[in-house]
């Protein structure tokens, strides 16, 4: 008798499943591997950073180079002179550029002919103004993100009969961020010139973050230059570059009041301070209500401490009138967007601090529209006491 049950062939449906369970497993295998690939390059990278990151040695010496020009050119008493300082933002910012850190879209020169353009239109917006002594903040040595021009090189051709002095202040790794087109390494830092004769330079390390916070703040500093002046004093210049992107928000009161205690001691030996540069704090106070600007959370925005500066030292635009203080040109842009006039937060964060046996002339803003930086150079007129 036949059996009319028909017969029931698992095989072909274990066999599917089978292959799927291949396939799977072939996929987690993949993704695991990518996962443990990705796990290992950060680690690795993690690695590369902390072992590659040091801090300049605080109370360095730098070389000083003098010309035939300067190195018998003594200050004198009761003569006017003109210092002008400016931040050339590593030759990046024409008015057209945004800075990813500041929430747009660029971290390099848009190309090294570009740098090239505005590290040279910097230069000449300087020589024009003739001054006597020039302090320089971002100057690129050999950078990713200014295509390693010799930035300093090029300014050098500008003021060639002003003997001048060099710090580095920004030294970092390759850093990967952001990873469209990352920062890359950098050497970077304060460039003096003056067209006076110089004693020495000392580069001084300034407190910076903590934790993974100094990856950011890297390498900050200010560099004291010294210059004899006719009845035996110095004038002793700071050439200055506080801190923009701190995460602990005690940094830049920390870096002034380290500052104050320096200046102390010259203040106590009769000598003359001229402190200029990139405070990245509002050194008005309220510039939104004197550019008509629109109000920002920025920590570099903030209002400068003044209480924090030792007696016999003042903050230049402190020494104004209300109307002098007030018809003000700002120093610097935010590079959230490319510049537009009315539109962009503007700010005053360049300027000068003054001892009190320095007469305060004048001081004004060099309007250039912010062609070749974020910043516009601030050049201030002024004579030592007798």
């Amino acid at each position: 008798m036949k059996n009319n049950r028909k017969r029931v062939d698992t095989q072909p449906k274990l066999q599917g499943k089978h292959f799927k369970n291949i396939g799977y497993q072939k996929i987690v295998i993949v993704l695991a591997s990518i996962l443990l690939l990705l796990s290992a390059l950060v680690g690795g990278y993690i690695i590369y950073m902390i072992v590659t990151y040091h801090r300049i040695a605080d109370n360095t010496v730098l070389e000083v180079s003098q010309t035939a020009a300067s190195k018998n050119n003594i200050i004198q008493c009761g003569e006017e002179y003109t210092a002008l300082t400016y931040n050339i933002g590593f030759g990046a910012y024409s008015d057209d550029y945004s800075f990813f850190m500041d929430g747009g879209k660029y971290s390099r020169a848009f190309s090294k002919e570009t740098a090239v353009k505005n590290v040279t239109g910097a230069a000449e917006a300087a020589q024009a103004c003739n001054p006597d002594f020039v302090l320089f903040q971002e100057v690129d040595l050999d950078s990713t993100r200014s295509y390693h021009i010799n930035q300093y090189e090029i300014i050098q051709e500008y003021f060639a009969d002003f003997a001048a002095n060099f710090g580095v202040n920004y030294h970092s790794s390759y850093l990967m961020v952001p990873l469209n087109e990352p920062h890359g390494a950098s050497t970077a830092g304060l460039a003096t010139f003056s067209k006076f004769s110089m004693y020495s330079a000392l580069r001084r390390s300034l407190p910076i973050s903590g934790g993974i916070g100094k990856f950011i703040d890297l390498d900050r500093a200010y560099v004291i230059t010294r210059l004899p002046v006719e009845n035996g004093k110095e004038l002793v210049i700071f050439n200055v570059h506080l801190s923009a992107y701190a995460t602990d928000d005690t940094i830049v009161g920390q870096q002034i009041a380290m500052l104050s205690e320096d200046m102390k001691q010259d203040l106590a030996a009769g000598n003359y301070i001229l402190c200029g540069g990139d405070y990245n704090q509002d050194l008005l106070g309220n510039s939104p209500e004197v550019f008509q600007t629109a109000q920002t959370d920025a920590n570099w925005a903030k209002p400068f401490p003044t209480q924090l500066l030792p007696e016999g030292m003042a903050l230049s635009y402190d020494l104004l009138s209300k109307e002098e203080h007030d018809n003000r040109k700002p120093s610097c842009r935010n590079a959230d967007k490319p510049y537009e006039e009315g539109e962009s937060f503007v700010t005053m964060v360049d300027g000068f601090l003054i001892s009190n046996n320095l007469e305060l002339i004048e001081i004004n803003t060099i309007d250039t529209g912010f062609a070749y930086s974020d910043h516009n150079p601030v050049m201030m007129k002024f004579k030592l006491k007798e």
